[in-house]
């Protein structure tokens, strides 16, 4: 490990292996494996991160956005690319780059459709979602004619996988609710294999969902969360090993007296005599301001130091008078051992956002 100098994030690649081994294990064999590095992997680094999968022979890439999958692409990234949420203005960029779009809608599929065909496409891959129950995107069960209505009038595109996304895979109340969505999504299959006279590649489980339903694997999973350590409940997280840590240093430490005041708005008073130290990082770095004035605490010399006042745009302000420290020493926010997602709870938030909030002005650094 890298002993902090400044606030880094350390990302770890024999963790990244070991959850990309760990969830591979639980699948068939033929079962491929669809990794999602949208959101900077996470709020990782998503061209290091897909360049360490694309070693390990992942299947399939997955971005939210077009801008994402360029970015991939340009950095040589060659393993197919799903663009989960393009955007039509976007659609010539997503050829050029050889990027494999989600037709969501009935305006997205004809555009799609006459950009392909302008450019002169035969058979370019996309992937048909279909809403079964998330009410986000997708078109519905009563879409199929018209969607294949459309693929039958072109040679430009063709459906390379129909997929769906789960609501609530990692909620044991909400179990017949997914089983509902595994059952009619998998209805929603057969009817437009009934009607075009080819299968294409089926996929809807994320990580829960491929952790708790062995059923909805099919032909291909999509991994977010998992592959950075978390698995969505206590039992899985055991299992998985978060891939970042979240580290600074103390800058400086003033003590204080009862009744001074700390940070902006004099938001903290002090009840009696305090030591407290500053640590370079703030909101600007993904600490956001719903942490503070005693939510969520860092680790210092692996004591707990609680962050105290307002977060500030570049610095959080903790309590170290019971601890044992001095200005250069290392602080941890989170890390394998001191988990985000313990981290977040203080935040009354999860882990997805507390590690896509990490700024890109946070230097990375890769333990290989």
């Amino acid at each position: 490990m890298h002993k902090a100098k400044e606030t880094i994030l350390e990302l770890k690649f024999d963790a990244l292996t070991h959850n990309y081994n760990y969830i591979k294990s639980k699948l068939n064999p033929k079962t491929k494996f669809l990794a999602v590095v949208k959101a900077f992997a996470y709020g990782s680094d998503s061209i290091e991160v897909a360049k360490h999968l694309e070693i390990l022979n992942v299947d399939y890439f997955a971005v939210a956005y077009t801008k994402e999958g360029a970015a991939l692409r340009d950095a040589g990234i060659t393993t197919p690319i799903l663009v989960l949420h393009p955007q039509a203005v976007n659609f010539k960029e997503i050829i050029e780059h050889c990027l494999e779009p989600s037709i969501y809608s009935s305006n997205i599929l004809k555009e799609f459709i006459r950009v392909a065909e302008q450019q002169q496409q035969s058979n370019y891959p996309v992937h048909i979602k279909f809403n079964t129950g998330l009410n986000r995107l997708g078109f519905g069960r009563t879409d199929i004619d018209y969607i294949i209505s459309h693929l039958k009038k072109t040679k430009a595109i063709v459906a390379k996988s129909l997929f769906s996304h789960l609501a609530s895979s990692e909620d044991d109340n909400e179990k017949d609710f997914s089983i509902r969505q595994i059952e009619d999504f998998k209805t929603i299959a057969l009817d437009f294999k009934s009607k075009m006279n080819y299968k294409p590649w089926l996929h809807l489980c994320n990580t829960s969902g491929m952790l708790n339903y062995t059923e909805g694997h099919l032909d291909m999973v999509r991994c977010g969360i998992g592959l950075y350590g978390f698995g969505n409940s206590a039992k899985e997280d055991a299992n998985l090993k978060p891939i970042a840590t979240l580290k600074s240093i103390i800058s400086q430490i003033h003590q204080i007296e009862k009744g001074e005041t700390v940070g902006y708005n004099r938001s903290h008073i002090a009840s009696s005599f305090e030591k407290i130290a500053t640590i370079p990082i703030g909101h600007a770095d993904g600490i956001s301001r719903q942490f503070g004035n005693g939510k969520g605490y860092v680790f210092v010399n692996n004591q707990k130091a609680a962050i105290i006042g307002n977060v500030c745009m570049d610095m959080i302000m903790v309590n170290i008078t019971d601890v044992d420290c001095e200005e250069g020493d290392e602080v941890i926010i989170f890390d394998g051992i001191h988990k985000a997602s313990t981290f977040a709870e203080f935040g009354s938030t999860i882990s997805y956002e507390v590690l896509t909030a990490i700024s890109q002005r946070v230097k990375r650094l890769y333990a290989k």
